[in-house]
This record gives structure tokens, C-alpha cells and sequence, in this order.
């Protein structure tokens, strides 16, 4: 159990603006915030961070693939407790999905700092690269970057050599960003929920069970173009039918099977795609998320296998491509019970759920512990410049940080 808590307490007017002045950079009309990644945008903010975390008494780096490590010294030789997400956003992004989590660390060292308050542990923020798009900074953290450069290549055509080089990274050193449990004890993410669970069953905290895995595939199906109106209905072999019936399958799956996955088909395309002509192909995707590996296995397996009945009733062929292949990731239960724990001295409510979205935090979970908190997402939005978390429910999730770091600085 936890004793009582120090008295120390997070300025929630302090991190409000914070955020709002981050926001500012890469700001667009309609309220939304465009910074991606390595762009010039991107460079403002790593630079103002790279001050706060100064002026908060952080020793401030940059590793190999770009990752901003502010580390605030700890009072014995200790792996460090860490913290952070990211702050580059979508092309058209809100001002809390992943800022949060970095600046809600910033206001943890602020905290230490002006109450003249070291840790045992060092204690870290680590604002991650290009979490948006390829993942590539907590990925190298974990040891887990494809070395492939052109895997990394920008729309544009700009290459991660380049990329790198803006931020200050060095793509031929990739390797050296790597660390393990030897210098990270723990890594504990903040982030808003991106989803509705929290605001729908009234909580004020999630506390993550766990990010869970996903298996992406790419399914083409051939069937026979046609005209229309000559082709008698038992003489077809219609792609696009046969597409309709494994939407319905792959959805019936998702809901009558045992466990807590999702699953979706969220993009197809039709040829010939002419009003007149029998469907010949159809390419479509399917994404399916849970927190069980065997589960995930289970439901691509039935899916499979509904292809192939399919197929022969409709005289057409299905070809799978896998695109995407993560594992999920287990949040530690200790720290997960000490978030708890937390919140229940700080008299906020919680609940325990998953996220079905990817985060920093999956990568690091592979070499060390790993926990994440939630705060809610007005109506689920994330991704969006209609984002929204209130003030007070922003300082609430980094006041559950700042006392699970210190909870945990006298239990790890």
C-alpha cells in the first residue's frame, strides 16, 4: 500500500498554459494544429520544449532518431523513472494527443524543482519522434527500428537521413538509441483517451490494462466482369458479393466471438466500378485489435476460413496480404495498482480499460514495465481539431502522474 502521499501538487493553471502556448506553433484557422513530424513546425516546438525543460532543471538530449530526453538527476545511482509521449500531430490534429503526456512530465520536474525535491531514481521525459506516421523513436528506444531507410521515406520524397539530421538525430547511429531495463525502470504514459469509454461511465481517470495488438490485411477477391443486364444471377461470379459476405462475417466475428476485440473493414475499392458491369475486383482491408495474441490468431484464422466457403459458393478467389503485424503489449500490474491507489487517496474516480489505439508506451513495454493513465475525450474525439479535455481533467491526469512517479520512486 501506499503511504501518504507528499504534499506536492501539480499547477493546473501552470500546464493549461503550457499547452495552449505549444499549441500555438503550427496553429491552424480553423483551431486544429498541423505539426508533423520534422517539419519546420516540429523544430519550433522541439526547441521550446528543449527550454521548459531547462528552465525545470532538466539536463536536456537528443539521441540518434531524434528523441528528447530531459532527465531530471535522482539522488542515488538508479535506473531512471520515466515519462512522455509525443508532440508531433496529424495533418489536421487537436492540442492534447500526446502534448499532453509530455507537458504533464514537464510539470512533474517543475514540481520537484520548485519544492527543491529529488527522487531516489533519476527521473526522465522523453518526447518521442514521429509517433503519427512511422513510430520510429520509441521503436529504436526498444530496439525495434527497421533498419530499411526508405521504409521511412516521407510523402514528399524526403529521406529519414535528412529528417534525422533536422533534428539533430544521425541515422548511421541508430543503434545507439536503443536502451533497456537497466537504465529505464519504468515508463508511465499519460495520454488522453481518444475514445468515449471514460465520459460515457462517468470516470475521471482510466487506468490502461494494456494496448493491444493488431493484425491489418489487405484481401484481394476476383471474380468475372459481366454486363449487367445479359448475366443471369446464377451465372455470376461477382467480387464485390462476395466481399459483402465477408464484411458481414468478419463483423459477426467481432461480435459473437468470445473476448474483447474489434473488427474492421474500413476501406475497399471496386473495378471495374461501372453501374452496368458485374464487379471483377475488390480489394478491401481488415483491422483487427485486442489484447490477446491467441485471440487475434483465433479470429484471422475464422476469418480465413469464411473466405474459403465464400470463395466456393460465389465462384470467386481471395488472396490475403498481412500489412501489419504488432503484438500487444500487458501494462504491469503493480503499477497499475498503484494508480489505483492513487486515485483513490486523491478521491478521483477510475476505471480499468484498454486502448485500442498504439502509443509510445507499446514500444517500451517490451523491455521494461509499463503502465499508461487516460483522461476523457470530450465525445471520443481525437484526431481532430475538435479535441477536448478540460483543463481541470488535464491537471487531474498529471497530478495521478506526479503521485504514481513518486509512489513508485520508493517501491521500485
Amino acid at each position: 500500500m501506499i503511504a501518504t502521499l507528499p504534499k506536492l501538487k501539480v499547477n493546473r493553471d501552470r500546464l493549461d498554459l503550457s499547452i495552449a502556448k505549444l499549441a500555438e506553433i503550427g496553429k491552424l484557422a480553423n483551431g486544429g494544429v498541423c505539426r508533423l513530424a520534422f517539419s519546420e513546425m516540429d523544430i519550433q516546438a522541439r526547441e521550446l520544449i528543449k527550454i521548459w525543460m531547462k528552465e525545470a532543471g532538466m539536463t536536456v538530449s537528443t539521441d540518434a532518431v531524434g528523441n528528447i530526453i530531459g532527465r531530471y538527476a535522482g539522488t542515488e545511482l538508479q535506473a531512471a523513472l520515466a515519462t512522455g509521449s509525443h508532440i508531433d500531430t496529424v495533418p489536421i490534429g487537436g492540442r492534447y494527443d500526446g502534448c499532453l503526456g509530455v507537458l504533464a512530465g514537464i510539470e512533474v520536474a517543475r514540481v520537484l524543482q520548485e519544492n527543491q525535491t529529488r527522487l531516489r531514481h533519476p527521473f526522465e521525459v522523453i518526447v518521442f519522434s514521429d509517433e503519427e506516421n512511422s513510430v520510429i523513436g520509441c521503436k529504436a528506444i526498444a530496439g525495434n527500428a527497421p533498419t530499411d531507410p526508405e521504409r521511412y521515406r516521407r510523402k514528399d520524397g524526403t529521406d529519414i537521413q535528412t529528417c534525422l539530421q533536422r533534428v539533430g538525430g544521425n541515422w548511421h547511429k541508430l543503434h545507439t538509441a536503443k536502451r533497456d531495463r537497466s537504465e529505464i525502470a519504468a515508463f508511465i504514459e499519460l495520454h488522453v483517451e481518444q475514445g468515449g469509454v471514460l465520459e460515457a461511465n462517468n470516470k475521471q481517470i482510466g487506468v490502461v490494462t494494456g494496448i493491444v495488438g493488431q493484425y491489418r490485411y489487405m484481401v484481394q477477391i476476383v471474380g468475372r466482369p459481366n454486363h449487367a443486364g445479359t448475366t443471369p444471377m446464377n451465372m455470376r461470379k461477382d467480387a464485390l458479393v462476395a466481399a459483402s459476405q465477408l464484411v458481414l462475417a468478419i463483423n459477426r466475428l467481432g461480435v459473437e466471438t468470445i473476448g474483447d476485440q474489434v473488427a474492421t473493414v474500413g476501406h475497399m475499392t471496386v473495378s471495374p466500378n461501372g453501374t452496368n458491369v458485374v464487379p471483377a475486383l475488390v480489394n478491401l482491408s481488415i483491422d483487427i485489435r485486442d489484447l490477446s495474441e491467441e485471440n487475434l490468431q483465433y479470429l484471422i484464422t475464422e476469418i480465413e476460413k469464411e473466405a474459403v466457403a465464400i470463395a466456393e459458393n460465389t465462384g470467386t478467389e481471395f488472396t490475403f496480404e498481412q500489412k501489419l503485424h504488432v503484438l500487444p503489449t500487458l501494462a504491469k500490474p503493480e503499477l497499475m495498482a498503484t494508480i489505483a491507489d492513487v486515485c483513490k487517496k486523491l478521491d478521483l474516480s477510475y476505471d480499468y480499460l484498454p486502448s485500442r489505439a498504439g502509443h509510445d508506451a507499446q514500444e517500451m513495454g517490451r523491455f521494461t514495465d509499463m503502465a499508461m493513465i487516460f483522461v476523457p475525450s470530450r465525445d471520443g474525439i481525437s484526431h481532430s481539431e475538435e479535441e477536448y479535455t478540460s483543463p481541470e481533467q488535464c491537471a487531474q491526469g498529471a497530478e495521478v502522474l506526479l503521485q504514481t512517479i513518486l509512489a513508485i520512486d520508493r517501491s521500485y
